[in-house]
C-alpha cells in the first residue's frame, strides 16, 4: 500500500502556524501513544525550535504502560517536558497546568527580571489529524470550547482560548506533511486512523495489522475472535469473518466487513492495550 494524504487546508495550516509561532512561549505537541515516533510531525520541531517544548503522549490508555514509560524517558532524554495523558476519560490532565509553568519557567524568570509580571503563558497546541487535540483542550479548560470529532480533520481555523489567568492556547488544525519518506510511517498512521479510511484499502491494511499483533502480541487474535494464529493476514480476516458471521449475499465470508471490525476493535481498546513502536528501534 501507498500512502498519501495532504488536503489543501493543511497547507495554510502549516502557513498559520508560521504566521503565529512568533507569538508563542510553548509549543505543546500531542502524539499518540501507540506511535509516539510515527505521530511526530517532523516540521514541528522546525517550526518550534527555539520556543518550550512540551510533548503529551495521548489516548495512554490504548498503549502498554511500561512502553509508555520508556517513551517519557526517551523524549525528557531528548530534552523535552514529557506527559502521559488519557484526555477522553481526564488522565493526567490535572497536572497539565504545573507542568506547563515548569516547562517555562525560563521564560517567566526573564520576564520578571525585566518587570513583566502576571503575564499569561501563551502555547500552541499541535499534533497531526485525530491524535485528540480538540478533546485534550475541552479537558483542559474544562468546557467545549474546540470542536472535536473522531474523524481526521474538525479543526479547520485557529482559535485563541484562554485557560485561566496564567495560559492561553492556541489550538490550530491537524497537519501531515506532504510527503511520507518511511512507509511504515503511513502505514501505522493509517492502523490509529490519522489517515482516513475512505482511501485505503482496509482489508489489506488489517492484514498487516494482523501480521503485527502475532509477532509482538501473540495470543490476542485467538482470545478476541476464538480463531488460530496461523496463515497469512488474509487468512485471518477470514477466519474472523467466521468467527463473527460476516457473510455476504450466497453466504460468502464477508473480508471486508471483518477488516472494519477488527480495525475499529484495535483503535477502540477492545483488542487490550497495544504499542506499535518501541523507543528502543528509533
Amino acid at each position: 500500500m501507498h500512502f498519501q494524504w495532504y488536503p489543501g487546508h493543511m497547507t495554510k495550516a502549516r502557513r498559520m502556524m508560521q504566521e503565529n509561532i512568533k507569538l508563542i512561549d510553548l509549543v505543546i505537541e500531542l502524539v499518540d501513544a501507540r506511535i509516539p515516533m510515527s505521530s511526530r510531525n517532523p516540521d514541528i520541531d522546525e517550526l518550534g525550535k527555539n520556543k518550550a517544548r512540551l510533548i503529551l503522549l495521548n489516548k495512554s490508555d490504548l498503549a502498554e504502560e511500561k512502553w509508555n514509560d520508556a517513551w517519557i524517558e526517551y523524549f525528557r532524554g531528548k530534552g523535552y517536558s514529557a506527559v502521559k495523558v488519557n484526555s477522553k476519560k481526564g488522565g493526567g490532565i490535572k497536572s497539565i497546568h504545573s507542568v506547563i509553568q515548569d516547562a517555562c519557567k525560563e521564560k517567566i524568570e526573564r520576564d520578571r527580571k525585566r518587570g513583566i509580571l502576571n503575564r499569561p503563558v501563551r502555547a500552541m497546541v499541535v499534533g497531526i489529524p485525530n491524535v485528540g487535540k480538540s478533546t485534550f483542550i475541552n479537558a483542559l479548560a474544562g468546557k467545549a470550547c474546540a470542536k472535536t470529532g473522531n474523524k481526521p480533520g474538525v479543526t479547520k481555523g485557529k482559535q485563541w482560548i484562554r485557560l485561566n489567568k496564567n495560559v492561553e492556547l492556541l489550538d490550530t488544525p491537524g497537519i501531515l506533511w506532504p510527503k511520507f519518506e518511511d512507509q511504515n510511517v503511513g502505514l501505522k498512521l493509517a492502523y490509529i486512523g490519522s489517515i482516513k479510511d475512505e482511501i485505503l484499502n482496509t482489508e489489506e491494511l488489517a492484514a498487516e495489522l494482523c501480521h503485527f499483533l502475532i509477532e509482538k502480541y501473540s495470543g490476542v487474535l485467538a482470545k478476541k475472535y476464538g480463531v488460530e494464529e496461523a496463515g497469512d493476514g488474509f487468512a485471518l480476516l477470514r477466519s474472523v469473518a467466521e468467527s463473527r458471521h460476516c457473510l455476504v449475499r450466497g453466504n460468502e465470508f464477508d473480508t471486508e466487513k471483518a477488516a472494519r471490525l477488527l480495525l475499529d476493535d484495535f483503535r477502540n481498546g477492545r483488542l487490550g492495550r497495544i504499542t506499535l513502536e518501541f523507543p528502543e528501534s528509533m
